[in-house]
């Protein structure tokens, strides 16, 4: 079963800041792919390609084949180097995936049914204090996201990583070792609204026409 992301690469055996500045000006992007027990291998990928698949943010966490003059590796994204003020891509490194064995990588973390949750109809603010997670899990078991249902929680309630219901197969780095309390982190929380200093127009108002009939007199 092929998987959702599908680059293809061209070898290259011209390394160095003078091949890779050649490479940009024909819109490519020096690669590494490196992992798997292989020795780490260099390829060009285009860079139309590579910005078009960052607008999904399951790009950044699932797996992505590679097609080497059509052999095909399945990679997870680990590194993109981007120009400092340019909307481009400078270098990017790729983790071969070995299918039974377990790898690490963030995942991000959506909150579903804000809109029905108790404390938000109460009146309150939903606050997201983590957007993503690592976790640790085969390449079967990898989630595109992990999905936290927030209907139950009230006002001043939160959430920590320890409320998170976990896919099959699928742990989070952070609870592997829960030892101590700071790792278990509140995630999302609701709390009332802070309150506004409300000014009187009228007051205002009123200064303002004092002030013009002085300087008027």
């Amino acid at each position: 079963m092929s998987n959702a992301f599908l680059l293809k690469a061209e070898s290259r055996e011209d390394i160095g800041k003078g091949a890779s500045r050649r490479l940009r000006r024909e819109h490519k992007i020096p690669v590494v792919i490196y992992g798997g027990d292989e020795t780490p291998e260099s390829v060009t990928i285009s860079h139309f390609d590579i910005l078009r698949c960052l607008n999904d943010e399951s790009f950044y966490s699932q797996i992505i084949d590679i097609e080497i003059a059509g052999e095909v590796q399945e990679t997870i994204l680990r590194d993109l180097q981007r120009h400092p003020y340019k909307p481009s891509i400078l270098h990017a490194d790729f983790q071969r995936v070995v299918r039974g064995q377990e790898l690490t990588v963030h995942v991000p973390v959506h909150y579903v049914n804000s809109e029905s949750a108790k404390g938000i109809k109460s009146g309150g603010i939903l606050s997201q204090h983590v957007i993503d997670v690592e976790i640790i899990c085969r390449p079967r078991n990898l989630p595109e996201a992990i999905e936290i249902d927030v209907t139950d929680l009230g006002m001043n309630e939160s959430l920590r990583l320890s409320d998170i219901k976990m896919p099959e197969g699928v742990r989070l780095i952070a609870l592997e070792n829960l030892e101590a309390d700071d790792q278990n982190i509140s995630i999302v929380s609701i709390h009332p609204p802070k309150a506004e200093k409300v000014v009187e127009e009228a007051s205002t108002d009123e200064v303002v026409d004092g002030d013009s009939e002085q300087k008027e007199d």
